[in-house]
């Protein structure tokens, strides 16, 4: 059965027994997206509105933070994230995100956790949410976007979501100058994404991670 821990930071991240796996880094789940997916994902684009794909919506945290930095800069953000195995939302309920993201923080984490599948819904008067259940190794991906979190879990233990198949999908859906982010820096994983027309660069790394990888499409 999956398990609530927390990481140093204080902020909450799942276990999964059966993978021996946590959703983020026990160095902080907080500290980790707030690095990774806003720091050098979404504060590097300069797109206006933006529309954003996540892969491996999980705890919502991401969203969640996407979510605060659209209300505090009134920037229009298009999200549509994708989750094959969704959290119960016993799980959900009891994550303590919302006390990083302001005095709305549960008010946002209540309305995105609540918000209908399948359904593109207006959570502030500039951010529109777009969760979808679905397997991407056999599904196709619908729209254009300009930016691209990747949060899947890792190539050893999903290694069908870092395929070839999966991320040509991701390459046909991400605009000419479009972003791509992600915790992994494996060399499997830049070759693909050089195969597939990103110019890919190495950076540094949240505690516990010496680098990541950010990419830039530059194939049409």
């Amino acid at each position: 059965m999956i398990q609530i821990v927390t990481t140093t930071d204080g902020s909450h991240t799942i276990y999964v027994p059966e993978l021996k796996e946590h959703y983020h880094s026990m160095h902080g789940a907080f500290q980790e997206s707030e690095f990774i997916f806003m720091k050098n994902g979404y504060d590097t684009c300069n797109a206006d509105p933006v529309n954003i794909l996540e892969i491996g919506f999980g705890t919502g945290l991401n969203v969640l933070l996407t979510a605060h930095r659209s209300l505090a800069e009134k920037k229009k953000v298009f999200y549509t994230t994708l989750e094959k195995y969704p959290l119960d939302k016993e799980i959900t309920g009891k994550l303590n995100h919302h006390i990083y993201t302001g005095i709305r923080g549960k008010e946002l984490s209540d309305k995105i956790h609540g918000s209908e599948w399948g359904k593109m819904i207006d959570i502030l008067p500039f951010f529109w949410l777009l969760k979808i259940r679905c397997d991407l190794t056999k599904d196709d991906i619908g729209g254009l976007y300009d930016l691209v979190y990747f949060d899947a879990y890792g190539p050893d233990k999903q290694p069908e979501m870092w395929s070839e198949n999966v991320l040509k999908k991701i390459s046909d859906v991400t605009k000419s100058n479009g972003i791509f982010i992600t915790y992994s820096c494996k060399g499997e994983v830049k070759r693909k994404l050089r195969e597939y027309g990103f110019k890919v660069t190495l950076i540094q790394g949240p505690p516990g991670k010496r680098h990541i990888i950010r990419a830039i499409k530059i194939l049409k």
